[in-house]
């Protein structure tokens, strides 16, 4: 009987040991401790250092030996043997979920995909975690069950066919005569013809890329119920032969309305098949590896929860404005794209907002809030000559039990005072910190 793979969660920031106890690092026996370092190096040799240090690091320490620590990326690696690998995001919570660890898991899953719905050309915006049971399901298995309701949907609307020139040697006369493959092939066989048609079949491009995902899929599952899937759609597709050539048949698949169906299906093929991402690597030993980078998601998050709220009222809501430039002469150079800008349009005041996605302290220097951000808030200030603006931070544990306020830095100047307030985002109380936020701007 095949035994179920493991799951190991930890959250940012938070570390991997092997074969040993270290506090607030998570143990993983020496095997797939051995993948998982397998996958960071491999990463490492296909793409620059640079990126392999933004997911994980990799570390001897004195008496401990090896650690991997994670970094700002969040989401799934499915190792080879089938062991599952999850990072949630490092989040606020109460003080219940302090002392229960699963508990302040299921919480962080559900909020993580809450964000990945605001993502935009992704499979994510179908996603209901109620409906899902997110606070069960391992991260993976929640991204299968999508694909597999979205290959239902297609099941039940009928494949698509389309027609295939088909070049064949039959006993019967069809479509056009090839004389020279014919004279090549039935020399020796007047009883037979070389012949040219079209076939009006299912082993399209956009099903065999189904198919491949559904045997794939299968293979690195560990839910019962999305194997149980699996083989059932599969048996949908068994006049389709599965893709072996990703890329040939992606370029084949060209969207149009009676196409339409497909499309949440095909991105999804595209992460499954072709690790296609917000992951700028892969390593050759993971069976699938879906990683978010967290100031993405949260700038997204942000910005889609503040267009939602000011929906229909007199403001203009902006995302990664490009209309300004640091020098204008003697040509406009170094862009300037604050994450968020807000326009009132009875007066045109213009607000700023950046989201930061870093773990704010009240004990250390000027709460860890770093001088190029304070640079770069300065001079959003001064290009767009906008009443304020605002540097958005999570609200981490420690600021949550201190209960700060907004902070409020003025520069005093002859033209006028600049002002750079940095406010803190409750991703579990997103209303309450979306009204303190427009509280200056309505």
């Amino acid at each position: 009987m095949k035994t179920t793979k493991p799951v190991y969660t930890i959250t940012e920031y938070d570390s991997f040991v092997s074969d040993l106890s270290l506090p607030g690092s998570t143990t993983l026996p020496k095997k797939v401790f051995e993948q998982l370092e397998e996958f960071i190096l491999s990463a490492q040799t296909a793409e620059s250092s640079a990126d392999v240090l933004s997911l994980m690091e990799l570390r001897v320490k004195r008496g401990v030996g090896k650690v991997i620590t994670a970094k700002n990326y969040v989401g799934v690696i499915s190792l080879k043997d089938g062991t599952t690998i999850e990072i949630l995001p490092k989040i606020c919570s109460l003080p219940e979920e302090r002392s229960d660890e699963r508990k302040a898991h299921a919480k962080a899953r559900i909020l993580l995909i809450e964000m990945l719905q605001t993502l935009k050309a992704s499979p994510f915006k179908s996603l209901q975690a109620a409906s899902l049971e997110a606070a069960k399901l391992p991260l993976l298995e929640i991204f299968i069950r999508l694909f597999l309701e979205e290959v239902f949907r297609i099941v039940k609307h009928g494949l698509k066919c389309s027609y295939q020139l088909v070049q064949s040697n039959e006993t019967q006369f069809k479509g056009k005569w090839k004389i020279a493959q014919h004279i090549t092939h039935n020399y020796a066989h007047k009883e037979r013809a070389f012949v040219e048609y079209e076939l009006y079949h299912v082993n399209r491009a956009e099903n065999r890329l189904l198919k491949a995902a559904l045997q794939h899929l299968y293979q690195i599952s560990s839910s019962a119920k999305n194997k149980s899937t699996i083989k059932t759609l599969l048996h949908e597709f068994r006049e389709v032969t599965a893709s072996a050539h990703y890329q040939e048949d992606f370029a084949q698949c060209i969207p149009d309305r009676t196409m339409k169906h497909y499309e949440t299906a095909l991105l999804w093929c595209r992460i499954f098949l072709k690790g296609k991402s917000f992951t700028p690597f892969s390593g050759s030993h993971t069976a699938a590896a879906l990683l978010f980078p967290m100031e993405v998601l949260f700038e997204r998050y942000v910005a889609a929860r503040l267009k939602q709220r000011l929906a229909g009222q007199d403001f203009q809501v902006l995302l990664q404005d490009t209309s300004h430039y640091l020098f204008d002469i003697p040509r406009r150079q170094f862009l300037l794209k604050p994450d968020i800008v807000i326009i009132r349009n009875r007066d045109q005041a213009v607000f700023l907002l950046d989201t930061k996605w870093k773990q704010l302290s009240a004990k250390r220097r000027q709460y860890g809030i770093s001088s190029e951000d304070m640079y770069q808030m300065y001079a959003y200030q001064k290009k767009y000559q906008a009443e304020n603006v605002r540097l958005l931070y999570p609200l981490s544990t420690e600021l949550e039990q201190a209960s700060p306020g907004p902070i409020v830095f003025r520069s005093v100047e002859e033209q006028g005072e600049a002002v750079v307030l940095v406010e803190f985002v409750d991703l579990f109380h997103m209303k309450e910190s979306l009204e303190q936020i427009i509280r200056g701007i309505v």
